[in-house]
């Protein structure tokens, strides 16, 4: 693709107090906010203008980019943006969800718990990490456990609100899945609450969403206990 300095081309906002916005709790919308052409670029060519900007930001802050703990740090954050912890704003991306048949008829809800994913703040771009709980009850079809993990991990890689990745979650699991009984529940550490701003290291944000027959209270129920009762294996 034509090197075009697109990073450089972003129309200026309107003034705003920085001190206003610092810690306020933003969310515009269910669909991650991207621009039309956010994929018009390849990755090569990502990596190599965020390597240069980032090297701008480390340069502006003071730091000797002749050092050697430091003159790899811009291609190494620019390879990790892209290609790691970023890597779920592509499509490209998506986990293929193969689906089965639920030959052994099972109809009570099945729950993938204690997902471990990380995530990334899209106000301070530091990180969010916690757990997920996911539930359904098929509708005839099941999919693969690990599918599960890999869905929960594609809407974590990216810049994001917990909001939007809970609900991102379950979308995708009813579309894949044909049914609206899906249940998904997630609990997590905001390091832009921890680690800056008011240093609440204790804090945790939880968030959920229930349709179909988890919204049914009894079904909830039954949901939340489950992954509320202390889990014993490995010795935990």
């Amino acid at each position: 693709m034509k090197r075009k300095e697109t990073l450089l081309s972003t129309q200026p906002s309107q003034a705003l107090d920085i001190d206003d916005l610092d810690d306020d709790h933003v969310a515009t919308s269910y669909e991650t906010p991207l621009r039309a052409d956010a994929f018009e670029m390849d990755d090569d060519l990502k990596m190599e203008l965020i390597a240069k900007h980032f090297r701008e930001i480390m340069h502006i802050l003071g730091m000797d980019l002749t050092d050697d703990s430091l003159k790899g740090t811009p291609n190494r954050v620019a390879k990790m943006y892209v290609k790691e912890v970023f890597s779920g704003l592509n499509p490209k991306n998506k986990p293929t969800a193969k689906l089965f048949d639920n030959k052994y008829e099972y109809n009570e809800m099945l729950v993938e718990r204690d997902i471990t994913f990380y995530s990334y703040c899209e106000h301070h771009f530091v990180p969010i990490y916690g757990k997920a709980h996911v539930a359904y009850i098929s509708s005839g079809k099941v999919i693969g456990l690990s599918k599960i993990n890999r869905i929960v991990q594609y809407y974590a890689k990216r810049p994001q609100v917990q909001e939007r990745m809970t609900v991102q979650i379950a979308n995708e699991l009813k579309k894949i899945l044909k049914t609206d009984n899906v249940g998904v529940v997630v609990d997590a550490v905001h390091m832009c609450v921890s680690s800056r701003g008011v240093g609440d290291t204790n804090s945790r944000t939880g968030t959920a969403h229930f349709s179909g027959k988890f919204s049914d209270e009894n079904t909830k129920k039954e949901f939340l206990n489950y992954i509320n009762t202390p889990n014993n294996l490995n010795g935990k």
